[in-house]
């Protein structure tokens, strides 16, 4: 998928305890989508190569960080809720297994908005060159608190009528009764 949008073509999975790769599959089993979550660590994380000065700053102030690396995801297939669980799964295994307090992103400028407006993420700083990707990149960064918030109140409420829009992806995230089922079962096998 980076390849074919021109985001250079050595985008390979490196082996790293640090770091889970997940995987959305189809009822058949075709993958549609796949995400790598990468755990800070004394080896850094990838965003250091370019935003270490604004990593560093979350860092010193306390923040527990990781980030959300590598998201492909098939564009022939438009669903809210596999998108959505994809994303819960990086939540629970961030805040849930690994104690993070922020979740960070590195997206070309086209996709800040997305980010922003359906998962809450803000701009840190302003962009800069990615070599990675051979792209301009934006710093995004959300406090997992206030991500188990939005959950709280809209996750698991994509079928139920509301009263107000929520114009986001968190009404297709899990219930807060499917989020405790799926930590205590990781818990269990960690």
């Amino acid at each position: 998928m980076y390849a074919w949008r021109g985001y250079g073509s050595t985008h390979k999975v490196e082996s790293n305890p640090n770091r889970i790769t997940l995987a959305a599959s189809e009822k058949n089993g075709s993958t549609i989508g796949t995400v790598t979550l990468g755990i800070d660590s004394s080896s850094g994380l990838l965003a250091d190569e370019i935003f270490r000065d604004h990593v560093d700053a979350l860092r010193d102030g306390g923040a527990r960080v990781c980030e959300i690396t590598k998201l492909a995801f098939d564009h022939t297939v438009r669903s809210k809720h596999a998108l959505a669980a994809l994303f819960h799964t990086l939540f629970i295994y961030s805040y849930h297994i690994h104690d993070r307090t922020h979740a960070l992103i590195e997206v070309n400028p086209r996709h800040r908005r997305f980010y922003e407006s359906m998962l809450g993420f803000k701009r840190v700083g302003a962009v800069r060159e990615n070599p990675r990707v051979q792209a301009p990149a934006y710093l995004l960064a959300v406090e997992l608190n206030e991500m188990a918030e939005q959950i709280r109140q809209f996750g698991g409420t994509a079928d139920k009528p509301s009263g107000q829009a929520q114009r986001s992806l968190f009404p297709f995230f899990f219930s807060l009764r499917e989020e405790a089922g799926i930590v205590n079962r990781l818990k269990s096998i960690s």
